[in-house]
């Protein structure tokens, strides 16, 4: 199928880095060592101006969202509409999770998350709303024994990264980054956390040795280094106008597109159940955001791609032949 459903940004990694995870294949016998670990983290350091110990690689933002219940909150708090793991890796760990759900436009002008949370997930830019909230706005939300995880995991999509806290070195703010859509290594699993030597202590109180492996480790490295860094901006880029010709698109066809910033589009149909069928029915793939709390069945998500031409002459097509009635 044609794919809008997942946010890859490529079919497939660079070759360059291909050719660096390929020369590792021959260490594969060995565990990893401390030299890889220290050069994941240091590139990731001088990537953000951090200092070593407080970047934490990680198999995946996913692993820490799986980490977090280490933290030992006891009133948790997620922003909603907001990606679904940290949420269902707390309460699968036994943690009782709120949600502060904002309505559309889906920003955090006038929302406070509840005085007695402890720890705060808030997305930024937020899947799948798109959202990208301020520094200030996210900064305001901090409290004496409230921990603030912000998952940048499409930071690096939006120009510039302007509202990013990677690089802010504070203690109660944890910012979980992924290198797997922009660098199209979804099966590898690779990232990294950002935050005081002492909050990544406790969260990783209970995680297994060698966690993140040799080839996630010189993708890390590899995915930070300035030239890396340089081609990904130049990437976010030219995304950004294919975006705004993309929700354009949508907007000439009927749809409800919300502003917001990063590699995807949220938009809002009144028959969106049956625009995703008849999607589906042509072959396109496109995420059903009902399964986002705060959404119903008429929002939809669609990945910005150069072939967005397809999904909106399709959906004009379902439009017309009687899926809006």
């Amino acid at each position: 199928m044609l794919d809008f459903a997942v946010n890859v940004r490529d079919a497939q990694p660079p070759q360059w880095l291909v050719r660096r995870l390929a020369e590792r294949l021959g260490d594969l016998a060995r565990y990893p060592g401390a030299d890889d670990v220290h050069r994941a983290q240091d590139a990731v350091a001088r990537r953000h101006g951090r200092a070593r110990d407080e970047v934490l690689p990680l198999a995946g933002a996913a692993e820490g969202f799986a980490l977090l219940s280490n933290l030992r909150p006891v009133r948790a708090v997620v922003v909603a509409p907001a990606f679904t793991e940290p949420a269902a890796a707390l309460t699968a760990a036994g943690v009782a999770v709120r949600h502060v759900v904002l309505e559309p436009p889906f920003g955090l002008d006038g929302v406070r998350p509840p005085e007695d949370a402890d720890l705060v997930v808030v997305g930024n830019p937020t899947n799948p709303t798109s959202v990208l909230h301020t520094r200030e706005q996210l900064l305001a939300w901090r409290r004496p024994g409230r921990i603030l995880v912000v998952d940048e995991a499409f930071a690096d999509a939006v120009p510039g990264e302007p509202e990013s806290l990677a690089g802010e070195a504070l203690p109660d703010v944890l910012v979980l980054r992924s290198l797997t859509k922009t660098w199209a290594l979804a099966g590898l699993r690779v990232g990294y956390a950002l935050g005081a030597p002492g909050l990544l202590a406790r969260l990783t109180a209970q995680r297994a040795h060698w966690p993140v492996g040799t080839l996630q480790l010189t993708a890390i490295a590899a995915c930070c280094d300035p030239a890396a860094v340089a081609d990904a901006a130049a990437g976010a880029v030219r995304l950004e106008a294919c975006r705004a010709d993309m929700a354009a698109g949508l907007q000439a066809v009927g749809a409800e597109v919300f502003p917001g910033r990063g590699p995807f589009v949220l938009f809002r149909h009144p028959d969106g159940v049956r625009v995703r069928e008849a999607l589906r029915d042509k072959g396109i793939a496109i995420r059903r955001c009902d399964t986002f709390v705060g959404l119903d069945e008429r929002y939809l998500r669609a990945a910005v791609r150069r072939e967005w031409p397809l999904l909106v002459r399709a959906i004009s097509e379902a439009t017309t032949n009687g899926v809006h009635r």
